[in-house]
């Protein structure tokens, strides 16, 4: 690691204790910080968590204390964490810098980083650009909000390495020197909206991605999105188009993209994506029962990310959606779902706002769970049809996350064969 004497004898907090502030934590402590965690939850995950800190890093659970930011050189926040808490209020308020978990392991990391963010496609594209430097011979690490977080391995990245990086609108709220090597903004379409109070906020957000990159440095951008394109006028870094092409989706032509910069030839990127078997809730094929397809899209949190599945679906569908809103307009996506669904069957919070944007145009079910859904989709189905479960709106309501979410829905359809089989 490099720059290590910048958290060296710093008094520094971290506020949020999930993966990745317990990453950051323990990584803090190794370079000689003197460390303290703050985490407004007290549930068993998090006393899990707080068993695996090192045991001279203090901590507090189920409130954060004024007492755990004051007098403190430097504040590092995890996603999860508002930029409008009191707790990071305070920090502001006594003058202490505040900077993100990524933008910490980014300080201490020698190796040139790939960031990928956008609204949907973020932890495809970012393993497959991990993926396709590995296939082109050199070592790559897959790490930020896919799942394992840029502090927990950042002391394993020697220079020579590449780190491909996701990063989410939550993640870049707080960074201040941050600078990727390659930075990619995938697709641009409403999210958030229960966090940002507009999509004018949302895009600065992510558009905090390329602010400190220079000539030195590239933004690849998707040209399909007119108010992506616009952002190259405000980056000083080189500009790299990409768009959808014929028999690319539009991750694979980013990767195709990135891979461009880097020397990468399109048909060693075009062998890696035939070896793909695709990531867990994210268009996974469930099943194929008496001819009808199943697929498991917990991953698609908001709107965007069902209008990408019903593009990249031949079949007629059964959509299986609902969970908690995020502050959406359903009826922007109206006429897609409409043209590509033959049947709609919701569940959770959001349920009667979904029914509001599609109950004169489409036929539609109410049912209480995912085990009730997968019943009614298969009943409302014939062969050859698709049954896609792609809620458009967050987990939380019923749920720990998407892929818990996921699994719920898997076991459901798994459970609905057997009963299938056993009655035939």
């Amino acid at each position: 690691m490099i720059n290590q004497d910048y958290f060296r004898n710093k008094e520094i907090t971290v506020v949020g204790l999930a993966r990745s502030g317990l990453a950051c934590a323990n990584l803090l402590y190794s370079v000689g910080a003197r460390v303290s965690v703050t985490e407004n939850k007290n549930s068993t995950q998090v006393k899990d968590y707080a068993l695996k800190l090192h045991p001279s890093v203090r901590r507090e659970l189920g409130g954060h204390s004024r007492e755990f930011i004051q007098e403190r050189d430097l504040i590092v926040t995890s996603p999860g964490v508002e930029y409008s808490s009191q707790v990071l209020a305070w920090a502001r308020e006594l003058g202490i810098p505040v900077i993100s978990e990524i933008e910490c392991a980014w300080i201490l990391c020698p190796a040139s980083v790939i960031a990928t963010t956008g609204t949907n496609g973020k932890t495809t594209t970012t393993t497959l650009i991990a993926e396709v430097l590995k296939a082109s011979g050199r070592n790559a690490f897959a790490l930020g909000n896919i799942g394992t977080p840029f502090s927990a391995q950042v002391n394993q990245i020697e220079s020579r390495d590449f780190v491909s990086l996701e990063v989410s609108s939550f993640q870049l709220e707080t960074i201040k020197s941050f600078k990727p090597k390659i930075a990619v903004i995938l697709n641009f379409t409403p999210d958030h909206l229960d966090r940002y109070p507009d999509m004018s906020s949302y895009l600065a957000a992510k558009s905090r991605i390329f602010m400190n990159q220079d000539n030195r440095d590239y933004l690849v951008l998707n040209y399909d999105f007119p108010i992506l394109r616009r952002l190259a006028g405000k980056s000083n870094a080189r500009i790299v188009y990409f768009n959808q092409k014929m028999h690319f989706n539009p991750n694979f032509s980013a990767v195709i993209a990135v891979a461009s910069i880097l020397g990468i030839e399109q048909s060693l990127c075009e062998d890696v994506f035939h070896s793909f078997r695709g990531l867990p809730h994210r268009l996974e094929r469930v099943a194929e029962f008496q001819q009808r397809e199943f697929i498991n899209y917990s991953k698609a949190t908001n709107p965007g990310s069902t209008v990408f599945a019903l593009n990249n679906i031949q079949k007629p569908v059964i959509l299986i959606a609902g969970g908690r809103d995020k502050g959406f307009d359903y009826n922007l996506i109206r006429d897609l779902v409409c043209s590509k669904t033959k049947l709609l069957i919701l569940i959770g919070e959001a349920k009667d706002k979904i029914k509001q944007a599609f109950q004169d145009k489409l036929p539609l079910k109410e049912v209480y769970d995912l085990k009730e859904a997968s019943e009614a989709a298969f009943m409302g189905s014939k062969p050859g049809d698709c049954i896609l479960f792609s809620p458009m709106c967050s987990s939380f309501d019923m749920f720990r996350d998407y892929q818990h979410r996921g699994e719920v829905f898997k076991e459901a359809v798994l459970e609905l064969i057997k009963k299938k089989i056993r009655v035939s």
